[in-house]
């Protein structure tokens, strides 16, 4: 970058030269190196350019319509609905054929308490979500409100 190699100076002080955060030695090696070197007053160049053109970028805010996170079309909502389904029915079946097994088959009492654990406490807390979830959405006051 300079015709006089300067083992301490790189890059990143262009940087915060740039965003005014090097002390005040630094500021002064920096505004050295600039006087002697084209190279690096072209690289701050393209760093103010790029700096101003990354300020003066608009992104559109996206629409209400945009923010939902509700399927869009029949066909995704038909999907969506029929994904919940099956996943609830299967969950349904394994906690019955566990239930089944436990009680069918023989076996010392302890197997069968750590067995109706394993299956019994996430299908607990599986149940008590649901069924708060289901509490409020019959008191949620803004749950048809539109962004």
């Amino acid at each position: 970058m300079s015709n006089t190699p300067d083992a301490t100076f790189d890059d990143s002080m262009l940087s915060g030269y740039l965003d005014g955060e090097l002390t005040q030695s630094e500021h002064q090696r920096v505004r050295l190196r600039l006087e002697d070197d084209a190279d690096a007053r072209r690289l701050l160049e393209q760093m103010r350019e790029i700096r101003q053109a990354a300020r003066s970028t608009e992104l559109p805010a996206p629409t209400a319509e945009e923010w939902r996170e509700a399927p869009r079309t029949p066909g995704s909502r038909w999907l969506r609905r029929s994904g919940w389904l099956l996943i609830c029915s299967w969950a349904v079946v394994l906690a019955a054929l566990a239930v089944w097994g436990l009680v069918a088959s023989p076996g010392p009492w302890w197997e069968k308490t750590l067995a109706a654990a394993i299956v019994g406490g996430p299908l607990l807390l599986f149940l008590s979500v649901l069924i708060d979830r289901l509490e409020v959405l019959k008191s949620d006051r803004y749950r048809r409100v539109e962004k």
